[in-house]
């Protein structure tokens, strides 16, 4: 795994993350060796998952805050494709869900610098503690958002996936599976339309498809109109065939 992170590959395959040695080594080469990394994990749940990676980053000793390794491991998750086995002992896919970091926002205020009265100065100040202690004691630092699930024996889409996805998910694909991508979220989430057409490389390809698509309409109704030109004097030569071999049976009667 050590010579594995400096070879700069694009996709590093790991087996199960059964230990927290592995797990370990599993976060830092998503971090660093490859663009993505696969791997397989037992965990029942989502938060399951997060819990028990950070936990393996604790159990190691790597980290000493709970939030801080839970930040790595939520920093290289991105997606949790989820299977389960029926009675029947059928594997299929319950739901994939995208892991999804809470932006850090900032509501501290200095509106205290407004205030000429101490009760209004400590009534800011006690706001602002609150923010402070939410953050550190019950701060949200990622969101489980269900894409796809199995419902009544189907697949449903049940949300778009994010631009902290999407963006990089473009970045990597080729211009084909690009076109393809596009349209896939515009056919399936129409409310996402504007916002993924904003994108460079998308807004790009689609205007090139658009005018190759023009040029081909242009191509197939000029053959049209040259394919009617051809019908139409092939019906006028008709009756001028016609014509020619009726006078060629008189003269031959005259002669006769």
């Amino acid at each position: 795994l050590d010579v594995q992170k400096k070879t700069g590959g694009s996709v590093n395959i790991l087996g199960e993350v059964a230990t927290h040695p592995v797990a370990a080594w599993m976060i830092q080469m998503a971090q660093v060796a490859s663009k993505f990394t696969l791997f397989t994990h037992h965990a029942k749940t989502f938060p399951n998952l997060v819990t028990a990676l950070r936990n393996s980053l604790l159990a190691i000793g790597m980290f000493q805050d709970e939030k801080v390794a839970e930040l790595q491991v939520v920093g290289v998750l991105n997606f949790d494709i989820h299977l389960k086995k029926d009675f029947t002992g059928q594997r299929f896919i319950e739901r994939i869900t995208e892991c999804v970091p809470v932006e850090d926002v900032n509501e501290y205020t200095f509106e205290h610098r407004n205030y000429s009265s101490l009760e209004e100065k400590m009534d800011v100040f006690i706001d602002n503690a609150t923010h402070y202690f939410t953050k550190i004691t019950d701060k949200k630092v990622y969101e489980g958002v269900n894409i796809l699930e199995y419902i009544d024996g189907k697949y449903v889409l049940t949300n778009p996936i994010s631009d902290y996805n999407v963006i990089p998910m473009i970045e990597n694909m080729s211009e084909d599976d690009v076109l393809e991508f596009a349209k896939f979220i515009i056919k399936y989430w129409p409310d996402q339309t504007e916002k993924i057409m904003k994108n460079e490389i998308v807004a790009r390809l689609m205007s090139q498809e658009n005018e190759k698509n023009l040029q081909e309409k242009e191509i197939a109704s000029t053959i049209a109109i040259n394919e009617e030109s051809i019908q139409m004097q092939e019906e006028e030569e008709k009756p001028k065939k016609k014509t020619r071999r009726k006078t060629t049976n008189t003269e031959t009667t005259n002669e006769e």
